[in-house]
């Protein structure tokens, strides 16, 4: 399994994580959010609607995986975006998606 999904199963079984759209934008606009990710498979507008978001909230936004990929991590069904509202948790995962960026360039 993908360290990426897994740190993100951690994170929500330790209560750190929301998803959903609504969930997501709440979480960055009231402060709570420490990195968000979006399914690449979301659509653009939500896509640049999250970028847009988070650029001016300074959260950190990467698009990442499958919208089954994001759900099954988090034990629901498919999910578009969700965000890690917990520090610890946000800084390695953003880690390790660095690291999966790094690996996906090389791979080109």
């Amino acid at each position: 399994m993908n360290r990426v999904f897994s740190m993100i199963g951690m994170a929500t079984k330790a209560g750190k994580t929301v998803s959903g759209e609504f969930a997501t934008e709440k979480a960055v606009k009231t402060g709570k959010a420490f990195l968000v990710i979006v399914s690449e498979e979301a659509s653009e507008n939500t896509k640049k609607m999250f970028r847009n978001m988070c650029s001016y909230y300074e959260v950190p936004m990467y698009t990442y995986g499958s919208k089954d990929d994001l759900g099954h991590s988090m034990g629901k069904e498919f999910r578009a975006s969700l965000a890690i509202t917990e520090e610890g948790f946000a800084k390695s995962i953003e880690k390790r998606l660095i690291e999966a960026e790094r690996i996906a360039e090389v791979a080109e």
